[in-house]
């Protein structure tokens, strides 16, 4: 990390203080550029990528194919299954339901179980993004954003010269209730610390912190699947939910053991997907966020009251870019989300 490098200068005698000065700063500028894990610059994607998957609760086969898109574009979804191919942008203002995935929606039309494809993105540090698909529901693939993951980091990432805007916090928020619990500090980095707590003797308290970076996340994060236990899943198919859910696309857990022949991805996957969960979440803020984020026994729907509550205290964050003093761009980005 960058706050991690010292260097040794040696300037000669006379010099003026206010030169000096100046000269320090803009070293400091340099370092932070050179050392910072988040990019600056919007990106979006090399080529167009194509999958095509189940739909976890309609069982239908999705077509879902996402386009490089301009800078300050964000991330929009289109479904051209309908007549003038609606669009729906990736924001926490557009969640229509929270229940059982996250579900935007826009004059009628919806778009569910964005979360993976959304944690894909913010983990991957991707701004601007065209997604198009032929249902309401996006494909859940093996039921982790690996898939997304692996096709994307393939197909390749494209730097925009337009700086990317991040929320920074002034000073701490949070929201408690019902031992539910979210909070955003101020931090020089994208972090999350997920807790989750369960009655089953194979989950239990399970506690994951990680650094939001490419590799980090693609490594330690992306390949973590969606869980459920055997009678909730049972109880949902027959309620006509779940239709396309299997243990080739989630990890089933009854009373007393894994149902999946070949285990756990991670000692710790029940974690590490409500952390993917997480950044999905907060990937509807519409801009990266520079902060430390520490969850409690949190969900989509108590993620989603947060962001509210964080947009409701406009005092305690602001916005900003991290110019970059050796490449100034030739256009800036504006706010996606205010």
């Amino acid at each position: 990390m960058w706050y991690k490098t010292v260097y040794l200068i040696k300037f000669e005698e006379g010099t003026d203080p206010l030169r000096l000065n100046q000269l320090l700063v803009r070293m400091f500028n340099i370092l932070v550029i050179i050392y910072m894990p988040i990019p600056i610059y919007q990106r979006t994607l090399s080529k167009n990528v194509h999958f095509s998957g189940i739909g976890l609760h309609s069982g239908k086969t999705v077509r879902l194919t996402l386009k490089p898109a301009p800078i300050n574009y964000g991330i929009k979804f289109i479904r051209n299954d309908l007549p003038d191919a609606p669009t729906i942008p990736a924001r926490f203002n557009r969640v229509v339901d929270t229940s059982l995935a996250t579900v935007i929606g826009s004059d009628g039309v919806i778009v569910s179980t964005i979360e993976h494809l959304m944690a894909c993105f913010a983990g991957l540090s991707i701004d601007n993004v065209i997604v198009e698909l032929n249902s309401y529901e996006v494909p859940v693939m093996d039921g982790s954003a690996g898939p997304f993951t692996r096709m994307i980091m393939e197909a390749g990432i494209q730097e925009q010269k337009a700086l990317r805007h991040f929320f920074v916090l002034k000073e701490p928020i949070e929201l408690e209730q019902d031992g539910k619990f979210v909070g955003a500090y101020p931090d020089t980095t994208f972090k999350i610390t997920c807790n989750i707590d369960f009655e089953h003797s194979l989950i239990r308290k399970q506690s994951c912190t990680i650094e939001v970076e490419d590799r980090i996340f693609e490594r330690e994060i992306s390949n973590a699947r969606t869980f459920g236990f055997l009678h909730e899943v049972e109880y949902m198919k027959r309620y006509g939910l779940a239709r396309g859910g299997s243990l080739d696309n989630a990890v089933v857990i009854d009373e007393n053991d894994i149902l999946n022949e070949d285990g756990l991805r991670y000692q710790d996957e029940f974690v590490r997907h409500k952390l993917l969960d997480c950044i999905g979440d907060f990937s509807l803020l519409g801009m990266p966020i520079l902060a430390h984020i520490v969850t409690r026994k949190s969900g989509h729907a108590f993620n989603h009251a947060f962001l509210k509550k964080f947009f409701n205290e406009k005092i305690s964050w602001q916005t900003m870019t991290l110019n970059d003093p050796l490449n100034p761009p030739s256009r800036t980005a504006k706010s996606l989300a205010i």
